[in-house]
């Protein structure tokens, strides 16, 4: 059903927040619990050791995030045309069928496959992000996005500790957990998730020059403040995957962790980000401004990085954990401020975008990521630094960091508190009172949120 979007009451948009919260969770349990797996069904099918078994899964993450780079600005402009919740369906009932035929592969190039269609079907991330633009102020997103980015954290809670025993048994078992949680995901929109964007709201015809990859991120050159924060989301994206591309392999080379302990690991990680991201991001948003907790953030990530790539032991891996945890509190506030420059029928296809980024990240990150690794960690290397990955990645953040200081520095900030706004307007009121005659702060102004 179509429902007016931001106009609803604070009832029934925390409602909707909610149903879309729901939708994100069991989506990310089906891809967590496949984490721990893949990279060994990868080695099992392809032979040849752990070295191998890294270049192949750089090879499946590249072509991933090529497909993912095509397909995301399609789904994100037929959701700014029909509605995000046919969008949503169709994707996970996508997800489920492909998860099914991963379990079934018998051989690495059916593998390889049917990672491309998942590729092609995973686009509720995309869609779920243009929802919360739909139904949430400005002021109010970067908590909503974090509230959202607690539903992955949650996912990696229990999906990656549900894979890794589930997979100890069967290393197919947890893709047909993911298939059947897909399944439940396509039946519970089905019949609960509501509209969120109005027809009087949605673009009058599918636009196939705004749905390619190349025209969706044009979209970005019209907003200089959002462009520059798509380069530095670009860099996140892109240094976050030497976690998906390596973390199991690198855990498994250099301290021993099967696919249990691996998963357990994932488990903390989940939850020290869902904490950071449901209870951090919306305490500290209004405290810090959302350019500050963005900064804060990557400073986190880089710190996090460094802490994993250069761990002699697990012990010491793990303190980077809640570093990481922190590392999340940044990227909800980049969404926030890219979403309050961007027309309300246009935000689809920023989501588009913006998950397009992800993916060009995707083509360059899995299998520099892969191969950093599995030079690292030969015999030609001349340092012997396994964690070497990890410690590009976070001079990747820290050049993410430099960006987006410089590109913020005179963005208003419509998280911040009312009263250090009507504080400053003020002060700057103040300096011109002679000619004006007595402020008073309490009135109204065109500054205040």
């Amino acid at each position: 059903m179509d429902q007016p979007a931001v106009n609803e009451p604070p009832s029934r948009r925390r409602a909707a927040i909610a149903l879309i919260y729901v939708t994100v969770v069991l989506d990310m349990l089906g891809f967590g619990i496949v984490i721990p797996v893949l990279p060994h069904l990868v080695e099992q099918l392809a032979g040849g050791g752990i070295a191998n078994a890294a270049w192949w899964v750089g090879v499946f993450g590249t072509v991933f995030a090529i497909v993912q780079f095509a397909f995301s600005p399609v789904q994100g402009a037929l959701s700014d045309r029909f509605g995000r919740r046919p969008v949503i369906l169709v994707s996970n009932a996508g997800l489920s069928l492909n998860f099914a035929l991963l379990a079934l592969a018998p051989t690495l190039w059916l593998l390889f496959v049917a990672r491309v269609l998942l590729g092609m079907t995973a686009a509720s991330f995309t869609t779920a992000n243009a929802y919360i633009a739909d139904i949430t102020p400005k002021e109010k997103r970067a908590a909503a996005y974090g509230i959202l980015g607690s539903a992955f954290g949650l996912g990696f809670i229990i999906g990656p500790g549900v894979g890794g025993l589930l997979g100890h048994y069967d290393l197919r078992l947890p893709f047909w957990v993911a298939s059947a949680l897909a399944a439940c995901n396509f039946l519970y929109g089905l019949f609960v998730l509501p509209e969120s964007l109005p027809r009087e709201r949605r673009t009058a015809r599918f636009e196939l020059h705004a749905a390619h990859p190349l025209g969706s991120l044009a979209l970005l050159r019209r907003y200089p403040l959002v462009l520059g924060l798509a380069i530095v989301m670009f860099l996140v994206y892109l240094a976050h995957y030497v976690l998906q591309t390596t973390f199991v392999l690198y855990a498994d080379y250099r301290y021993g962790w099967g696919t249990q302990a691996v998963g357990y690991v994932l488990m903390l990680v989940g939850a020290c980000d869902g904490f950071a991201q449901a209870v951090l991001t919306r305490r500290l948003a209004p405290r810090l401004g959302e350019r500050r907790l963005m900064l804060g953030g990557m400073l986190c990530g880089v710190g996090a990085f460094l802490v994993m790539g250069l761990a002699g032991s697990g012990a010491v891996f793990l303190l980077g954990v809640p570093l990481m945890a922190l590392w999340g509190l940044s990227q909800p506030p980049i969404q926030s401020l890219m979403t309050h420059q961007v027309d309300p029928s246009e935000q689809g296809r920023l989501q588009g975008a913006i998950s397009s980024l992800a993916s060009f990240a995707g083509i360059f990150g899995p299998f520099l990521f892969a191969q950093v690794f599995s030079f690292s960690i030969s015999d030609a290397s001349p340092l012997h630094l396994p964690g070497l990955a990890f410690v590009l990645a976070a001079v990747l953040l820290a050049v993410g960091a430099v960006i987006a200081r410089r590109v913020t520095r005179h963005a208003h900030d419509l998280a911040r508190p009312a009263e250090s706004i009507r504080a400053e307007v003020t002060a700057e009121l103040s300096s011109v009172a002679p000619l004006q005659g007595p402020v008073n702060p309490t009135e109204p102004s065109e500054h205040s949120p």
